[in-house]
Order: structure tokens, then C-alpha cells, then sequence
């Protein structure tokens, strides 16, 4: 993630004038804008009060013609369990848990 990701949150989220903050999301005019508002008894009608963004959808995810092969597939996810388990590791290191 870079700070390129987060213009649009930051130029929304408006913190020196939180009142001016306006929604993008509009399901007619705009369904792909980001920055919505809930009222509380939306967001208290979710299940178990959720607050998953679980209104956008991730295009990429549908788009099962275009995803990559299933050999790089398992090498990415390979890739990121040796990531995470090298992490642990330098947790456990660091906890005096393992030399």
C-alpha cells in the first residue's frame, strides 16, 4: 500500500473539517464511490454489528477468465507462507522463545 492508495480516503476523511465530509458512494449515480455513512440502526441491523465493508466488491475476485494459472497460484502462496513463517520465527527469536 502506498499513499497514492489513500488520496481519496484522506481528501473524504476531512479531519480539519469533518462537517464538509461528503459520501461518494451513491447506489444510482455512483455504486463504485468508497466513502459512505451508516446510521446506527444500519450498521446495529448487521450481523453481529459488523462493520466489513462487505459493499464493495473486488471486480478481480469475479473475474475467474482472467486469474493467473494455478503454478504461479501455489507459488504465491508458498511464497507468502515461507514469509510468514520467517516472521515467527524472528518473533520466537525475539521472545527468547528459540535460538
Amino acid at each position: 500500500m502506498k499513499l497514492e492508495d489513500l488520496k481519496d480516503f484522506i481528501v473524504c476523511y476531512n479531519p480539519a473539517n469533518r462537517h464538509l465530509r461528503k459520501e461518494t458512494y451513491n447506489a444510482e449515480t455512483n455504486p463504485e464511490g468508497h466513502w459512505r455513512k451508516f446510521t446506527y440502526d444500519e450498521i446495529i441491523a448487521r450481523d453481529k454489528t459488523s462493520l466489513d465493508i462487505s459493499w464493495i466488491k473486488d471486480k478481480s475476485l469475479a473475474d475467474l477468465d482472467n486469474l493467473p494459472d494455478p503454478e504461479t497460484i501455489a507459488e504465491d502462496i508458498i511464497e507468502n507462507l515461507e514469509a510468514g513463517l520467517e516472521s515467527f520465527r524472528e518473533i520466537m527469536v525475539k521472545l527468547g522463545m528459540k535460538g
